[in-house]
């Protein structure tokens, strides 16, 4: 007696499980391993071809992406909590994971970051960042957050204010896109604003985001934007302070007593901004805040 087509797939796709989920098995063993061990990480990684695996998947593509997107925060996890700069794994990896599943929003969004992110918590490679963002809004193209992430990648990595300012501008004309897309679209051409552009993105991912890890990235960056446009604001108000008196003030507590400033700044730790010797408000030596540098403006684009 014959076996009707629709049965006999359904055989086979029972029949291939195993050996999928033992190819997925010894995948995580291999990435466990590449965590734990900087001298086995330089070892080649043989990881199957996302379409290769996606043929292989039969019919259980978005359950696969699902576990490969596990590894990734896994990987990623692992490697930032020992500050270990390799993350070689990362581009293989969430290729393999976009592939089995297009749809997966979060894959781009957060690979995105990794990807672009300065060592040692990222790979350290915006142009691999769009590009992997891109490809998500050719297959997601309603969704106006991927191309915000792209804008973004443009501003704070690229300073390539054009890019970015035209990605804000291709989302904000997706239907459900904020209001407030196609005004940083037009924001991006003004330089003087560049710190404050920058505030109102990694606020937005703050808000936005779910990961711990991206969120606790967000509020050090707001950190350091918070106290370089104090100070920026502070040297501003020290130069009006000896214009109008002849002589510098001793500290911020003489731009108020002058009427200068409505109140004594403080950093985010609670001690007062301090001016040096060269006239520059900074931080108090005594304060815990850590300000990070911000990314240098790239002189070419990163080789393959």
């Amino acid at each position: 007696m014959s076996i009707p087509r629709q049965n006999r797939m359904e055989w086979v796709a029972l029949a291939a499980a195993p050996v999928l989920l033992s190819a997925i098995a010894f995948l995580q063993v291999r990435i466990d391993a590449e965590t734990r061990s900087v001298a086995q990480q330089k070892q080649e990684v043989l990881l199957t071809s996302g379409p290769l695996l996606k043929k292989l998947s039969l019919g259980y593509d978005s359950l696969l992406a699902d576990i490969y997107w596990t590894r990734v925060v896994q990987y990623y996890g692992g490697k930032l909590d020992v500050m270990d700069p390799n993350f070689e794994l990362l581009p293989p990896l969430l290729d393999l994971t976009t592939t089995l599943d297009p749809k997966l929003l979060i894959a781009y969004r957060y690979g995105g970051i990794f990807l672009s992110e300065r060592q040692p918590v990222g790979l350290g490679r915006p142009d691999l960042g769009a590009e992997l963002i891109k490809r998500g809004i050719a297959a997601n193209p309603d969704e106006w957050r991927l191309d915000f992430d792209l804008a973004f990648i443009y501003f704070w990595h690229e300073r390539d204010y054009a890019k970015a300012s035209a990605a804000f501008l291709q989302g904000s004309m997706i239907p459900g896109a904020p209001d407030w897309m196609a005004t940083m679209a037009a924001r991006m051409a003004d330089k003087s604003k560049e710190l404050d552009n920058a505030r109102a993105l990694w606020s937005e991912i703050y808000r936005s985001t779910q990961s711990p890890k991206v969120k606790a990235m967000a509020l050090a960056r707001l950190t350091t934007l918070k106290v370089l446009m104090e100070e920026g604001w502070l040297n501003d108000e020290f130069r009006e302070y000896l214009q109008r008196f002849g002589r510098p003030p001793k500290s911020t507590e003489d731009l108020k007593t002058a009427g200068i400033i409505p109140g004594v700044p403080i950093d985010p730790a609670g001690f007062r901004y301090i001016f040096g010797p060269d006239g520059k408000a900074r931080l108090d030596p005594r304060s815990p805040v850590v300000i990070e540098s911000l990314p240098e403006v790239p002189s070419a684009s990163p080789q393959n």
